[in-house]
């Protein structure tokens, strides 16, 4: 009997919920012991279509279960239960650099789930599958409130959890390429925090005037945020991604309005010039633009503020910490040198005797752009030149 002639049902669970929930992906009524490609399509807001596909040998009451059972090939291979998830990428003859980032989190993320006789690798758009759904993932839960703020000169967007309150607040600072991103504050609102996203690079003041926003305008963000009657204004931390690392760890350091509980940096460094500017940083990477090359069509910026500089006045002063830090970095990180600063931060934390305020996360093989659980992973991608600014 011919699997085609099965009636294959095909079900995931949740078929709505979070992006970094599990789900469940289960096949049944398949042929025993029949080769099936269980297949994964996702259109983006700008148009790009992206793909994960897998190959599974059916059991003997003809079911295959993503969760408990191997991939044979496809995108991925092995026990990988998101990996029709994490593994979506631009289908072939898409624009190089691609990079999946949701724009409006006001609206799902929809992903055709689908099943295919044999074991196929293309031209799945052009047959009809065995059996198909269509699954939403989220990254605003039920109840999140999005608040777009512009007073006092910001440009952000605040996520509050439902419910009354006072939650916890987190200042949410992504890097150089600017622009308000809201789908990582909008995530972290649906686990409890009250997360205010800011753009620092494009903002209203910067696009109005055409200078860079001082370390003001971080303290300001700090006191909307603090003062805001649903938030405990005890419990503020921030988290910051490449540059937004190097804004987070001298607001934390050296900011007598900023008192945070804890900071999360991700793929950053301490290494500034004196005066800790976003203006003055960005000019330090002009300075030393001439270390930026070219391989394989891909910018490689890693070496801008390598070596680690000796002298500590081009450095934060890390032994002044007095609130816990979570360090996640990728050892393979070709943007910036996280690594090697991350190596200098936990030297100089120890030689200050405040390490036991530090937790560094070190991952081998890892790159730059390290994002919420199950994101679509990319080689890489397109960012801004950190020298042209």
């Amino acid at each position: 009997m011919d699997v085609k002639q099965h009636c294959v049902k095909l079900s995931v669970q949740p078929s709505r919920g979070l992006l970094d929930e599990k789900f469940v992906i289960l096949v049944q009524n398949a042929l025993p012991g029949s080769k099936i490609t269980i297949h994964a399509l996702h259109q983006c807001e700008d148009g790009h279509h992206w793909q994960a596909f897998a190959h599974y040998v059916a059991d003997t009451t003809g079911a295959v279960n993503v969760s408990e059972d191997f991939s044979l090939g496809g995108t991925y291979s092995g026990l990988e239960p998101m990996g029709l998830l994490w593994g979506l990428k631009p289908v072939p003859g898409s624009k190089p650099g691609l990079r999946m980032r949701k724009k409006n989190v006001q609206i799902p993320m929809e992903v055709t789930v689908s099943v295919y006789h044999d074991h196929q690798t293309e031209g799945f758009m052009d047959q009809v599958p065995l059996a198909a759904v269509v699954v939403e993932r989220w990254y605003m839960a039920p109840g999140v409130r999005r608040i777009p703020i512009t007073e006092d000169g910001l440009t952000a967007t605040l996520f509050l959890p439902p419910g009354p309150g006072p939650f916890p607040g987190l200042l949410d600072l992504w890097g150089i390429g600017g622009q308000l991103v809201e789908y990582r504050a909008a995530l972290l609102a649906s686990h409890g925090i009250a997360s205010m996203t800011i753009d620092y690079m494009t903002c209203k003041f910067t696009m109005e005037t055409g200078k860079h926003v001082g370390n003001d305008y971080f303290e300001t963000a700090y006191r909307v945020l603090s003062q805001h009657p649903q938030v405990l204004s005890s419990r503020i931390a921030m988290l910051g991604l490449s540059m937004g690392t190097s804004i987070t760890l001298r607001m934390a350091v050296d900011s007598k309005v900023i008192k945070l509980r804890c900071a999360a940096c991700i793929s950053g460094s301490h290494v500034q010039p004196p005066d800790g500017s976003l203006g003055g940083i960005i000019s330090y990477f002009v300075k030393n633009g001439g270390k930026v090359r070219n391989e394989n069509n891909a910018i490689i910026s890693r070496d801008l503020l390598l070596p680690i500089p000796s002298d500590p006045t081009y450095k934060v002063e890390m032994g002044r910490l007095q609130c816990p830090l979570l360090l996640i970095v990728g050892e393979d990180d070709q943007s910036w040198c996280a690594y090697e600063s991350a190596m200098d931060i936990k030297e100089m934390m120890e030689r200050a005797g405040n390490s036991h305020l530090l937790t560094l996360l070190s991952y081998p093989n890892t790159g730059h752009l390290i994002e919420p659980p199950y994101s679509p992973h990319a080689r890489a991608s397109i960012l801004t030149d950190l020298t042209k600014h």
